[in-house]
């Protein structure tokens, strides 16, 4: 019976959907994408005030994304197809919500990846656990047409950001300071 407990645990290990953030991506997060992380309390707090200053009917968008409890990971399967929409806070303006997208989260063996397959504003990355309720995106933006360029190849296309598990089918990514336009941008989904 035991040795059975044993097999079911390795099998159950064996097909985690999602990669362990322990070493693996501090040996890939950049320094400048580091700084960022360990800055996302005030950068985010920041960025949401400025917001307020936005339409109201966005306000009240945003309100309800970032009211939204995180959720464990530990029994949700991130992949297959999603819609998806950017939520842009502070910076050049108080507040952008932008139309649905689709996205896609595969799984390659070492972790989820996500794409944004759709709209001209693109991103692609990879996941890593933080915790059982936020994980570490590391990825490249790109624009419709270009060949997305792998995380670490430059501060104008790396990405980072954590990311919550809002609701059964509901989640999201928040980069905070991200290189252009804003001081927090958001990633909606939802199937």
């Amino acid at each position: 019976m035991a040795f059975r407990r044993l097999i079911l645990a390795a099998a159950l290990a064996a097909t985690a959907t999602f990669a362990h953030a322990d070493g693996v991506v501090q040996k890939l997060i950049t320094p400048a994408d580091k700084a960022r992380l360990e800055n996302y309390d005030a950068t985010r707090k920041g960025a949401l005030q400025e917001a307020k200053a936005g339409l109201a009917r966005e306000v009240a968008v945003l309100n309800a994304i970032v009211a939204k409890k995180p959720l464990s990971f530990s029994d949700f399967d991130m992949t297959g197809n999603w819609q998806c929409r950017t939520i842009k806070a502070g910076g050049l303006g108080p507040l952008v919500v932008y139309n649905w997208f689709k996205c896609k989260v595969t799984d390659d063996g070492s972790g989820w990846m996500l794409e944004k397959i759709s709209g001209s504003q693109r991103t692609k990355g990879r996941f890593y656990t933080e915790s059982d309720s936020r994980l570490i995106y590391l990825g490249s933006g790109f624009v419709a047409g270009e060949k997305p360029k792998a995380y670490g190849r430059g501060p104008d296309t790396d990405q980072v950001g954590y990311a919550f598990r809002a609701g059964p089918a509901e989640w999201r990514i928040e980069f905070p300071a991200p290189r252009y336009e804003s001081k927090l941008d958001i990633i909606e989904f939802r199937r």
